[in-house]
Formats: structure tokens, C-alpha cells, sequence
């Protein structure tokens, strides 16, 4: 088994490959060891000491680390992690935990909100995912979008650039009643 590394905008994530399928469908988003314990994969991660945070995509894995960690000393134990779980046959996720996907919403703004989950499915989310990340929708309230951003996008310093001056001019570009794009969420 051969695994690519990429590096992301997020200096302290660095995106794996394994050339094979990580989710069968969505992606899984665990910010910390105790989340993860739905996931045979990440939990493996976790195990390499350093690892704060892991995010799993079609056909990528995330993974940050800590501040005062060297991704020359962490990537070994890493790759050695991913190996070791393809191995073993298992799923990379038991059940539902640590799923990603839209929040639900109902009430008046219902067909500005399916508006909005369209656009970032077909224009934001691909283009994310191309750099280790993904972004969901969260909320709408009085013209503000509230955007959950996972993976390499948490904690990115690039992250409020690509917040305002992408994604909230592209929604109000097609969308009139939006005002402003805010993040949500605890890596943010």
C-alpha cells in the first residue's frame, strides 16, 4: 500500500491518501480522541501521540497536530496507523458517529436554506475537499449564514479569507437574501 501525503492550506494539517476509499458515502469529523470512538481508523490515529484532530473524506484523511509537534516525527506513527487499519479489514466508521452533513432546517427561509446546501454541494464543498476540509451549513438567521468548517479548514489561518471573500460573495451572488457568511463550531 502506497499513501500520499499532501500538505494544506493549514500548516498544522497535512492530508493522506491511501488510494483506496476512506467513507463510502459523507465524511466524519472528530475533533478529539473521545469522538472518535465510532471509528476503528481514527482511533488508530489517535493513538499516535500528538494527533489533535482527524477528519475523514471520500478518499482522504486530515490530520492535525499539535502545536509543538513535528510533522517529520508524526507522519511514521501515522502512516503506520493507516496500514495497520486497512489491514485489519475493518470498517473506517461504525454506525453514524462522527457524520457529517447539513443541519436540518425548516420554517420560512426553508427554500433560501435548500438554496444555500445546494450551492455549497455543488461549488464550495468539492473545492474544499480538494485542500483536506469540508464545510456544512449550520444555520440561517436574518440574512447571516452560519458555515461549520471541518478538517484542514478548522483553524486554518486562510479560513476567514476563504469565508468572506469566497463562499459569502458567492452565496450573495446568487442569493439575495444573504448578507453575511459566519463560522460556527469549536475548531473555529
Amino acid at each position: 500500500m502506497f499513501i500520499q501525503t499532501e500538505s494544506t492550506p493549514n500548516p498544522a494539517t497535512l492530508k493522506f491518501l491511501p488510494g483506496q476509499p476512506v467513507m463510502q458515502t459523507g465524511a466524519a469529523d472528530f475533533p478529539s480522541a473521545e469522538a472518535a470512538a465510532a471509528s476503528p481508523l481514527a482511533r488508530r490515529i489517535f493513538a499516535v501521540e500528538g494527533v489533535t484532530a482527524v477528519f475523514l473524506g471520500s478518499d482522504f484523511i486530515t490530520v492535525t497536530k499539535a502545536e509543538d509537534q513535528e510533522w517529520a516525527h508524526l507522519k511514521p506513527g501515522i502512516l503506520g496507523a493507516i496500514m495497520e487499519h486497512y489491514q485489519s479489514g475493518e470498517p473506517a466508521i461504525q454506525g453514524a458517529g462522527g457524520a457529517v452533513d447539513h443541519a436540518a432546517h425548516d420554517g420560512p427561509d426553508a427554500r433560501i436554506v435548500e438554496q444555500i446546501k445546494e450551492l455549497l454541494d455543488t461549488r464550495v464543498r468539492p473545492a474544499v475537499a480538494q485542500d483536506g476540509g469540508d464545510i456544512t451549513f449550520h444555520g440561517f438567521d436574518r440574512g447571516v449564514v452560519y458555515l461549520h468548517m471541518q478538517g484542514a479548514c478548522a483553524g486554518c489561518p486562510s479560513s476567514t479569507m476563504t469565508l468572506k471573500m469566497g463562499i459569502e460573495n458567492l452565496l450573495r451572488h446568487y442569493i439575495p437574501e444573504v448578507t453575511e457568511v459566519r463560522p460556527v463550531g469549536v475548531n473555529v
